[in-house]
């Protein structure tokens, strides 16, 4: 019987993304947590049952720009305060040492 190997996920993206440390490492990290976050904000939406259309004009942006942001992609602190409070949420921020940050 042929025997298999298991590898970790950190082992497999140590040997296909690069270790931790390494710029390509840090842009593959920043981009996951940026899918993550517009992921997010696609959930928190469709759970309002409100279209990219409809959130948009309620934060003065077009849809194009809402479907940017639940990409990953056009995400900022600004806009991410905007929406979510246009749905009522509240939302904070871990910031580390420096404690939790509220978006709005």
């Amino acid at each position: 019987m042929e025997t298999k190997e298991f590898y970790t996920g950190e082992e497999i993206v140590d040997k296909y993304i690069g270790p931790k440390g390494t710029p390509k490492r840090e842009k593959f990290e920043a981009d996951l947590q940026a899918f993550l976050v517009g992921d997010a904000v696609k959930r928190a939406r469709e759970s309002k049952q409100l279209t990219q259309e409809e959130l948009g004009r309620l934060i003065g942006v077009p849809r194009t720009r809402i479907s940017r942001i639940e990409n990953g992609k056009d995400l900022n602190f600004s806009t991410l305060s905007k929406v979510f409070k246009a749905m009522g949420i509240r939302a904070k921020l871990e910031m580390g040492d420096l404690g939790k940050v509220s978006l709005w």
